[in-house]
């Protein structure tokens, strides 16, 4: 039995070829793209369960093809960047990326962050039908969609899961390190900032005032938490 359906983008043939047969070995169905223009075309018509995205494209760039792919699709994406500074790295994060990956990179990493975020966005899926009601922000696991005051509000796999872990206990003081150990899963080696990313991209989705936040608290010196004062149904 295949697993889920790849796509692949990347200009440069031997990096395509190179992770095209690491991907298919596990049993990944992939398709390829080496321009952004080409990318979005077959992410719209295939409707991939993943995409490996590359920053430096020809016609339109990963970071733009990524902005554009997160405000039509539910698909989890992860950057493939050359750049190596933690500042390079977060701005696909707060595009809305899931995970990244720095080149050059051992094609066997590649597929365990394939492995790892798609586990993340199964384990999501395969949530009972719980509902997690407070005031004015419901979050139904089964369907994976959050309402803010009725509102369905577009949140990415990884933004979603975060969510599901601070709400899941509340008044819960997480670290850095839990989290990234609980929403991204032990074969996600990021810096702690990364999880900084995604509370503020997260906070601005769902909090009525960010910055001023009701839902996600920060503990100074420690993490994050869920308001439990916040009134439940």
């Amino acid at each position: 039995m295949l697993k889920e359906k790849i796509l692949l983008v990347d200009d440069d043939p031997k990096i395509v070829a190179l992770i095209r047969l690491y991907l298919e070995k596990d049993g990944y169905r992939v398709l390829t793209a080496h321009g952004g223009l080409e990318a979005l075309e077959l992410a719209r018509q295939k409707r991939p369960d993943l995409i490996l995205l590359d920053l430096m494209l020809p016609e339109i760039d990963g970071l733009d093809v990524c902005r554009i792919l997160q405000t039509e699709l539910d698909v989890p994406i992860i950057m493939l960047t050359a750049r190596t500074t933690d500042e390079d790295k977060l701005i696909g994060l707060e595009l809305g990326a899931d995970d990244y990956v720095t080149k050059p990179f051992n094609p066997r990493e590649v597929v365990a962050r394939v492995r790892a975020v798609l586990r993340r966005v199964g384990r999501m899926s395969s949530t009972g039908a719980t509902v997690m009601d407070f005031d004015g922000l419901e979050i139904d696991r089964r369907s994976h969609e959050v309402r803010v005051r009725g509102e369905v509000v577009d949140l990415t796999p990884t933004e979603f899961r975060l969510l599901e872990v601070l709400a899941g206990e509340p008044g819960k003081a997480f670290t850095r390190p839990e989290l990234l150990d609980q929403v991204f899963g032990y074969d996600f080696e990021g810096f702690e900032r990364t999880v900084d990313v995604h509370v503020k991209n997260l906070r601005q989705k769902i909090e009525p005032d960010p910055k001023e936040p009701l839902y996600i608290q920060t503990v100074y010196g420690v993490g994050y938490r869920f308001n439990d004062m916040v009134g439940r149904d």
